[in-house]
């Protein structure tokens, strides 16, 4: 890569919208949790975001594939920060589960967005890095996060939290204002949206799906691994506290050794992503995740969890690197906007049903059984991907670009 400045910008940028969103997270569970004393209010707050993208993603990905990218996530920072600011001044719940509404309505623009950026900015041949990089900043927003929100809630209270999160999100919308465009401006296209042009973008993301046969099958099982580990995450606070009969503080220790976990592998993953082929990033990150939470849910004690989850956090993150990297060479990025945006909302509609049933299930049967099933099946399912991109006829699929350069 000829330059890292750009590149460093937009890490920047997002790296401290990720820090403040760690903050706001733990902030606005304590604020909901003392505005209404309810446990089943605060679970409202993890309802919200699958809503949002069920009512965005539909038509998302058809006004994002027809706008200046980097003017959209200025745009949506700007409105993020703003309604963010007004929380704390809120006295009712549900007008603050309102506005969450809209804040995570603009939000289901940001991701598929920063996707299509980063393929557009990054050369082919630096973004495996850059994905690892963008996973280190994640994972160090996730470790620096909640201890920050700790001790800042423990001062001053949980507004301030809410404030500071308002203000990264401004941040970044400045650090992406540094950037440069990179859509073709003559090209760029004004249309309002239709129920017309709504099917025939449907119709192209089909078409794509149909002819791209084996990147398909490559994400439905990586996806399907993943959404299993998102499902099996609703369960481990009640694991640790009721199975395994831990407190709070080792709760927050495991957690926090969990971060580490991911950001030495992100750390790793960054160092050698040009001497390690992106195919054992995908494949072997995501079978060592799947393993990962199957120990965790085996474990017995706070130590076997503990390892059990930094040995997940350390390899999910080469899962992560190396599924964007392969995303954002396989899908055209003329339609990769409209492509996320269905994805998202197919995501979120298969991780609430598969939540649910692990929910059932653990209350069926004992929450370890219920587990290690769900973990059993998550590690089939990452075997099939390891033998999917380990196949020696299937290496172009990973070379393109010069990606292992």
């Amino acid at each position: 890569m000829k330059s890292w400045k750009f590149p460093f910008l937009l890490l920047a940028g997002i790296g401290v919208s990720y820090l403040g969103n760690w903050i706001y997270l733990i902030a606005i569970n304590l604020s909901i949790l003392d505005l209404t004393g309810s446990a089943a209010a605060v679970a409202g707050l993890y309802v919200i975001r699958p809503i949002a993208i069920l009512i965005t993603n539909t038509w998302a990905g058809s006004v994002i594939d027809r706008v200046n990218k980097r003017k959209l996530m200025i745009g949506v920072d700007v409105v993020r920060g703003l309604l963010v600011f007004l929380i704390p001044f809120i006295g009712s719940l549900w007008v603050i589960y309102f506005l969450l509404l809209l804040i995570n309505i603009a939000g289901a623009f940001f991701g598929p967005s920063s996707s299509v950026y980063i393929t557009k900015l990054i050369p082919a041949a630096g973004r495996k890095r850059f994905n690892s990089l963008m996973s280190m900043t994640s994972s160090g927003a996730f470790l620096l996060g909640p201890a920050i929100a700790g001790v800042l809630i423990m001062l001053v209270g949980t507004e301030l939290c809410i404030f500071i999160n308002s203000a990264t999100f401004l941040v970044c919308a400045f650090f992406i204002y540094l950037l440069p465009d990179v859509d073709d401006l003559v090209k760029e296209k004004r249309e309002h949206v239709t129920w017309r042009m709504l099917v025939g973008d449907w119709r192209i993301v089909k078409k794509f799906a149909q002819g791209a046969t084996y990147f398909m099958v490559v994400y439905l099982l990586f996806q399907g691994a993943m959404l299993t580990g998102f499902a099996l995450d609703s369960q481990e606070v009640t694991f640790i506290k009721q199975h395994l009969l831990l407190t709070d503080q080792d709760y927050g220790l495991i957690v926090s050794l969990t971060g580490l976990g991911a950001l030495a592998g992100a750390a790793v993953a960054a160092m050698v992503a040009n001497r390690v082929p992106l195919r054992v990033y995908i494949g072997a990150g995501m079978l060592f995740t799947s393993v990962g939470y199957l120990l965790f849910y085996a474990s017995f004690s706070f130590w076997t969890a503990t390892l059990a989850f930094v040995f997940l956090g350390f390899f999910m993150a080469f899962a992560n690197a190396g599924y964007a990297t392969f995303f954002q060479q396989s899908v055209p990025v003329e339609i990769m906007g409209r492509f996320g945006s269905l994805a998202e909302m197919l995501q979120a509609i298969v991780q609430i049903v598969l939540t649910l049933i692990l929910g059932v299930a653990a209350d069926w049967f004992t929450i370890q059984t219920a587990c290690i099933v769900f973990s059993v099946a998550g590690v089939v399912l990452a075997v099939g991907l390891v033998i999917t991109v380990l196949l020696p006829s299937k290496q172009v699929h990973f070379n393109e670009g010069k990606l292992e350069a």
